[in-house]
């Protein structure tokens, strides 16, 4: 799924990039250029801003209700019809929003080399990840965020 996301709602747009989800955030946006963005690129707006989405050209678009992150997240998921998949977690640089790619054991720090195999870079700014033990605790969080629903169950 693709979204835009307004300023006010930087925390929920990371965290839709962790679950794998391609995110443009804007933290100084107009709301008429982030209408434009979203038309332009086919997302869906993010926001909580009443006011945007009574515009004509804001038709595609998730009215956030609360200042909850976790029922942020759990809105967005319902209203989308979207599910957490393990597999999807962390295919993203939270950093830039880009697909991250495969790259050599090479490039890593030697402990993380000596106890991990996979491990995928971020082509726009270079940043390295691995699937370690922060993948469980992520799911463990989101978990505990969403009520006790099983995130890492595929659907």
């Amino acid at each position: 799924m693709r979204f835009a996301a307004d300023c006010m709602l930087g925390t929920l747009a990371k965290w839709l990039i962790i679950l794998g989800h391609d995110v443009a955030y804007y933290p100084r946006i107009e709301d008429g250029e982030l209408v434009a963005v979203a038309r332009r690129e086919r997302r869906t707006i993010l926001t909580m801003d009443r006011r945007l989405v009574q515009r004509r050209a804001a038709r595609d678009h998730v009215l956030i209700r609360s200042h909850v992150l976790a029922e942020q997240i759990r809105q967005v998921l319902l209203d989308r019809g979207l599910a957490i998949r393990r597999t999807g977690l962390f295919r993203r640089c939270v950093r830039c929003n880009r697909r991250t790619r495969p790259v050599a054991r090479e490039r890593v720090p030697p402990y993380v080399w000596r106890t991990q195999t996979r491990f995928t870079r971020c082509p726009q700014c270079d940043r390295i990840y691995w699937r370690a033990t922060h993948v469980a605790r992520t799911l463990d969080r989101l978990r505990e965020r969403l009520g006790g629903e099983r995130p890492d169950r595929d659907r």
